[in-house]
């Protein structure tokens, strides 16, 4: 005797779309498994996930009255698919686009801190030349400084720029507001100054090429 799931066309209809949206869970459970693993080149991976990730919007939108919690679909019917659900719910979009969109906001944050550095770099020397000899004009100039560089990770700790700031910062901590370097100081500390740019410029990635 056969036993019928539907007693209508369109139940028959919610069915035939349950068990599509079964199996695209599966097959995008079995992908991100497939390029975690490098068995798939991350060309098709991207193309594969691409199309499932359309089949499954469009899908779910059909399904969005019956089917509210995607997760609770796959909880219904025993599905233990974490990569996909995170893959078609969480992130929609697959994970390559993700990996090049996090590269591209990296080196825009990168190169804005280079951009700030090098203008912080500028600003101290030229108020130098300027005669803004003042420990509470010098200070703020050589910390801001200090922290844009602090923010570039590809500069070791040791970074002569950061060793030299260091000091310098700590020496104008011990000295009053009003205070002012003298002749000599403010020469060294734009030689200093001078020095640590050319070994900033020098160290930038890809510098030279």
């Amino acid at each position: 005797m056969e036993v019928k799931l539907w007693n209508d066309k369109r139940e028959r209809e919610m069915y035939e779309n349950f068990s599509e949206l079964y199996a695209i869970i599966k097959a995008t459970e079995k992908l991100e498994k497939a390029y975690i693993r490098d068995v798939i080149s991350s060309s098709v991976y991207e193309t594969e996930c691409q199309k499932l990730i359309a089949h499954f919007k469009t899908l779910s939108s059909t399904l969005k009255d019956t089917i509210p919690s995607i997760e609770r679909f796959a909880d219904t019917y025993k599905m233990d698919c974490p990569a996909a659900i995170n893959r078609l719910v969480t992130s929609g979009v697959p994970a390559t686009v993700e990996h090049r969109a996090a590269a591209a906001s990296s080196m825009t944050s990168s190169a804005a801190a280079v951009a700030e550095c090098t203008q912080n770099f500028i600003t101290a020397m030229d108020s130098l030349k300027l005669n803004m000899i003042a420990v509470d004009q010098v200070h703020p100039l050589l910390s801001d400084l200090a922290t844009s560089l602090n923010k570039l990770t590809f500069l070791p700790p040791d970074f002569l720029g950061k060793v030299k700031l260091k000091e310098w910062i700590a020496r104008l901590s011990k000295m009053g507001a009003a205070d002012e370097l003298t002749e000599q100081q403010a020469r060294q500390l734009h030689f200093d100054l001078e020095s640590s740019y050319n070994s900033f410029m020098a160290a930038l990635p890809n510098a030279g090429n």
